[in-house]
């Protein structure tokens, strides 16, 4: 990643050219860019783009959350994750769109492979930037499939780590037992590259090369009937790929099949926290999705959640011993390809059970849907084993077909 040599002018242009038709940004300065990109610090990084999700605080953009309630709003800094990524010489392309405080109300981006339909969830701008080549890295989040469904809907690669790797000084909270930060990146490369500097204050230098899995599960999850074709159509092109190279079985997990309502219980009561000055003061200026959330939650009593926070907890220890027999799941990362922008964001139903178990997942692309349109899989390892999992994804990113391009990149 080091070394490289790039084309401001380019780079700038290449933005100005998409952007309008994509709208993945909630605030760019070409000239701001230009600067950036002339006076970054060597690095690691240096001469990578990087959209940062609008709900992380930045010094020289607004920072609005999604919500009108802070149009213009500025931070005194940077969020902890864009100073590290500052420091090691990456550039701010600017702060791309995200839903109404990375909830359900969707911003105006759409999916660049096809106008009508959605990007997928809060981390909306951030996949699409990076599908049309704006950004080299989107800083994304996960409070339940922020993250996973647009990298899936927009075909590129999601990183959402073990929950708490990194830091989340400087980023709105929403639900803080599962928010989390990753990254939204064009392959695993840039990924990895990603996470040696937002993994620690000081870059890590540990490699990470490909690594096959000595056993594999393939979980459907106990929601398989709520799969598309196109999501039916990859898992099981996923399982013939792999299951070529390596052992592979299915994994039965319906007794966990608890965790999605657990999952939307501590959220909800956590947002209803989180947000309460937003509703008590500028209720009127919240959306119907926002504001269902937070009365949802002030209906949970502290006693619910305490005992969902318990079964959780439970559902995370018969994790760790099921990962004992795999040294890697492939699970399903949206229920098919994406849904016309009328009908929502998507349901983040396959990706509330690995949030609840606080585990690393990366959302691998090339797989199509019935419509040509893409659809991601899911790669999940143990809680804290995201070196494994990260030289695990460049194994199965080798297998799948290439990534898929957006048809406005072909012309």
């Amino acid at each position: 990643m080091t070394g490289q040599t790039i084309d401001p002018t380019a780079r700038i242009a290449h933005i100005a050219r998409f952007e309008p038709g994509i709208q993945a940004f909630a605030a760019h300065d070409p000239d701001r860019l230009e600067q950036d990109l002339a006076t970054a610090p060597p690095g690691p990084l240096n001469g990578r783009l990087v959209g940062v999700k609008d709900i992380v605080d930045t010094q020289h953009y607004p920072t609005g959350y999604g919500s009108e309630i802070y149009a213009g709003h500025r931070a005194t800094g940077d969020a902890a994750c864009v100073a590290l990524l500052r420091a090691a010489g990456a550039s701010m392309a600017g702060k791309t769109v995200t839903t109404e405080f990375a909830f359900f109300r969707p911003g105006p981006t759409t999916n660049p492979f096809d106008p009508a339909r959605t990007p997928g969830g809060s981390s909306s701008g951030s996949a699409a930037a990076v599908a049309m080549g704006m950004v080299d890295i989107g800083i994304a989040s996960q409070t339940a499939a922020s993250l996973t469904r647009p990298a899936s809907y927009c075909g590129v690669v999601g990183f959402k780590p073990t929950y708490g790797r990194y830091a989340l000084s400087g980023v709105k909270a929403l639900g803080p037992s599962f928010d989390a930060l990753g990254t939204i990146t064009p392959d695993v490369a840039t990924a990895i590259a990603a996470d040696a500097v937002l993994a620690a204050p000081v870059p890590a230098t540990l490699p990470v090369s490909p690594r096959a899995p000595a056993r594999i599960g393939i979980c459907r999850t106990p929601w398989w009937n709520e799969a598309e074709e196109g999501t039916r159509m990859a898992m099981e092109e996923a399982e013939r790929l792999f299951g070529a190279h390596t052992a592979v079985e299915t994994v039965q997990m319906d007794d966990f099949a608890a965790a999605a309502d657990l999952h939307v219980t501590i959220m909800s009561f956590e947002a209803a926290q989180a947000l309460a000055w937003e509703y008590q003061a500028r209720r009127d200026m919240c959306s119907p999705q926002i504001v269902g959330l937070i009365e949802a939650g002030r209906k949970i009593t502290r006693a619910a959640y305490e005992q969902a926070q318990t079964q959780a907890a439970d559902l995370r220890r018969r994790a760790a011993a099921l990962f004992a027999q795999y040294d890697m799941l492939v699970a399903p990362a949206a229920p098919g390809e994406a849904p016309l922008r009328s009908q929502g964001t998507g349901s983040p139903i396959f990706s509330r059970l690995w949030t609840l178990l606080y585990l690393p997942t990366v959302t691998l692309p090339g797989l199509l849907g019935p419509s040509g349109l893409p659809v991601g899989i899911q790669c999940l390892a143990p809680h804290g084993t995201d070196h494994a999992l990260l030289g695990h994804a460049l194994w199965a990113e080798a297998l799948l077909p290439a990534r898929p391009m957006p048809p406005a990149l072909k012309s």
